[in-house]
């Protein structure tokens, strides 16, 4: 597991959930829901799901999120373009 320079863990696709150590799934978003705090999300393989999104606030679509038991954890960092 990686640490922030605050030594605060960080939730990230290699190294999965810093709560139970599942895996998280890196998703990006298709489609944003009027102040419900859900996003229709899809997966690597194009699957759609519907994500819990409050944890994080305001997401915008394009953004990729680190998602664990359908609530999206972190937002990630990916390079221009790249879909996970």
């Amino acid at each position: 597991m990686r640490a922030r320079a605050n030594g605060l863990p960080v939730c990230d696709a290699e190294h999965g959930c810093i709560t139970c150590s599942d895996e998280g799934v890196p998703m990006r978003v298709v489609e944003v829901g009027d102040d419900t705090g859900l996003a229709t999300c899809v997966n690597g393989a194009g699957e759609r799901h519907e994500i819990m999104t409050g944890l994080l606030g305001r997401v915008v679509v394009d953004d990729v999120v680190l998602v664990h038991a359908g609530t999206a954890l972190a937002r990630l960092e990916t390079p221009a373009g790249r879909v996970p």
